[in-house]
């Protein structure tokens, strides 16, 4: 089975910092991987490098099996035309720690969007599809208020229905439930469980050791821009085998 996410060997930089230093791991259709560690470990970065917000400075990155950003002539890659590149990001859904929702749309009209005039979905098809992912997310009655007469939790499961309103292949969560308050938390977790149940691809970066342990197929733990130890999500959490992983876990556990 070819995976639906595949690095190799991936590396990173910002000027003379090293974010990513030789990062190998793969996701298998239907997976739901989650990554944890301290910040600044390359977490987030390594997933905005799957759908190539940011540019790889060595290694490969293959998403179904397709090089992702560039196109690959005699072992010397070339990058991909910004049309390209966004093509194959429509098929990779993000939510991101701050819902990055339009303020002066509805949820509704946030959901939408991208699927009208990226995907030239016809409006009422769109707003139809738009209404099916409300629902999914438990939030029907609130199609036509504003990010501003939303509570976090709300916000946050507007941007996974918007991200799903694309049909991606692959979604990826940058610490959804960070800037939420506590009581707000199990809202966006039980949504994604949901698509966990689903079969929906999923790598998730997160601190929510709880829904690592319970959801997820595979857990990673990163520092310093390495993959330090990765296994089974309950074998990691209770007898982590790295001293990183387990000076890591025992502040955060």
């Amino acid at each position: 089975m070819t995976p639906m996410v595949d690095a190799q060997n991936v590396y990173k930089s910002f000027g003379a910092l090293d974010v990513l230093r030789g990062v190998t791991l793969s996701v298998q259709p239907g997976e739901v991987m989650c990554l944890i560690g301290p910040s600044g470990s390359g977490k987030s970065t390594f997933l905005r490098c799957i759908n190539h917000l940011e540019q790889i400075n060595a290694g490969r990155l293959y998403v179904d099996g397709e090089l992702v950003g560039y196109v690959e002539r005699g072992n010397v890659l070339h990058e991909m035309s910004l049309r390209k590149a966004a093509r194959q990001r429509r098929d990779i859904g993000m939510v991101f720690q701050r819902f990055n929702l339009f303020p002066h749309v509805t949820a509704l009209g946030n959901i939408t969007m991208a699927v009208i005039h990226v995907k030239k979905t016809p409006k009422k098809q769109a707003t139809a599809r738009a209404a099916e992912l409300l629902d999914m997310v438990g939030l029907s009655h609130k199609a036509h208020a504003y990010p501003a007469q939303m509570s976090g939790g709300q916000l946050q499961r507007v941007a996974i229905a918007r991200a799903l309103a694309m049909d991606p292949k692959l979604m990826l969560f940058d610490e959804p439930t960070s800037a939420l308050d506590p009581e707000l938390v199990g809202e966006v977790l039980e949504v994604m469980k949901k698509l966990a149940d689903d079969g929906m691809t999923m790598i998730v970066v997160t601190h929510e050791m709880g829904f690592a342990r319970e959801v997820a197929d595979s857990l990673v733990f990163m520092d310093n821009g390495v993959v330090v130890e990765a296994g089974d999500p309950r074998t990691v959490l209770t007898a982590p085998q790295h001293k990183r992983t387990q000076e890591f876990l025992a502040k955060v556990v």
